[in-house]
């Protein structure tokens, strides 16, 4: 089977080279996918400034040579949805410099910024998702914060008139891409996140041959990711089940996992080399949620793990039904049990060789061009 191919590297000069650059991000927490995605966009620019609203504890700024801006030294912080109505505003206090380029890696209102004319400022933004909390508040039920009711709607109309001068979006999802036509009406390119399936595919041997023999599911835990369905899901199928992550919903789910027949465990915050492990040794992923990609179905995928998750959003690009994994429609725990006595059918090396779409130097690749594309 002939793996995917991965395009010669561009450009042979450095990229950007004699052009001054900022990269923007939204605050920088500890991990995360949209912050891989920054620093991945970072290594191809190394040149470049780079300016977050804040970052949180834990995050070594100097040596990731993070800025922060103002609203690092306010308690709005300790809020994302309270911090949200002020962003737009921050972002355009930000700084007094000019750059010739800019990069914005978005999730709320990064692309807003403006650090130049864009008569001769080229903005260029890569959108992990329009701000759910003002565009999509049912999606994710933080959105919903009474906070947010009023100055939702004046938030809408702020993010399209403060993100006109933007002259090209990437969006890290089909899902996404579609996003940003419906809201802001503006054409995108589709850029997927960076995976580093190589590590993951290069497991110790002892990881290799474990007896995979209990389900997992990883993720934080707050309500949307759906851990209380993959607890039924494990309970429905009669297997052991490895909850690992961390998040507000950690005491009510383990009273839940309590009331049930088969063993659940938490791993709480495991380190990379854990999760790399836990990959592993799993039956299968169970990934029920509605997610704009989802970097850690890919990881699963790295391990020749297979993936039961809900036909939606990104899964519809990172999992081939019926070949690395099974999609199914609902939220109900039956079909997925079902599905699971199905798994003997797939083929790990299959499983394996598709994740391989999604690697990080396939995103550096794509990246790399459109930005030399987008700058000419």
């Amino acid at each position: 089977m002939t793996m995917p191919d991965s395009t010669a590297r561009l450009p042979q000069l450095p990229l950007l080279a004699g052009r001054s650059v900022a990269l923007v991000h939204e605050w920088f927490g500890a991990t995360g996918g949209s912050e891989a995605v920054f620093l991945a966009i970072a290594d191809l620019l190394p040149q470049a400034e780079r300016l977050v609203l804040w970052a949180d504890e834990g995050v070594d700024t100097e040596r990731l040579r993070l800025n922060q801006s103002w609203m690092s030294n306010t308690p709005l912080i300790k809020s994302k949805a309270l911090a949200l109505p002020a962003m737009p505003l921050v972002w355009r206090t930000l700084s007094n410099h000019k750059f010739d380029v800019v990069i914005s890696s978005s999730h709320a209102f990064a692309h807003t910024v403006k650090l130049g004319d864009p008569a001769e400022t080229r903005h260029l933004s890569y959108i992990h998702s329009p701000a759910r909390y003002v565009w999509s508040p049912d999606f994710d039920g933080r959105g919903s914060h009474p906070a947010l009711k009023v100055p939702r709607k004046v938030l809408q109309k702020a993010d399209i008139r403060l993100s006109k001068h933007v002259h090209a979006y990437a969006a890290n999802s089909r899902e996404v891409q579609g996003r940003i036509q419906r809201f802001w009406n503006r054409d995108s390119v589709v850029i997927n996140p960076p995976v580093d399936v190589r590590y993951f595919a290069g497991a110790p041997a002892q990881d290799q041959y474990q007896s995979r023999d209990y389900l997992l599911g990883i993720g934080r835990w707050i309500p949307y990711k759906n851990f209380d369905l993959i607890i039924e899901i494990a309970e429905a199928a009669g297997m052991p089940l490895v909850i690992a992550g961390s998040g507000p919903e950690e005491e009510r789910l383990r009273q839940l996992a309590a009331t049930k027949r088969v063993p659940i465990h938490f791993e709480v915050r495991p380190e990379r080399d854990r999760l790399r492990q836990l990959y592993w040794g799993a039956r299968a992923l169970l990934f029920p949620a509605h997610e704009d990609f989802g970097i850690i179905p890919v990881e699963a995928q790295a391990c020749g793990t297979p993936v039961l998750g809900l036909r939606r959003g990104g899964l519809l690009e990172t999992v081939v039904d019926g070949e690395t994994g099974f999609l199914l429609d609902g939220l109900e725990p039956g079909p997925y049990a079902q599905a699971i006595r199905r798994l003997p059918e797939l083929d790990p090396n299959r499983i394996q060789w598709h994740a391989n779409s999604f690697s990080s130097d396939r995103f550096a690749d794509r990246m790399a061009r459109w930005i030399d594309d987008e700058t000419r």
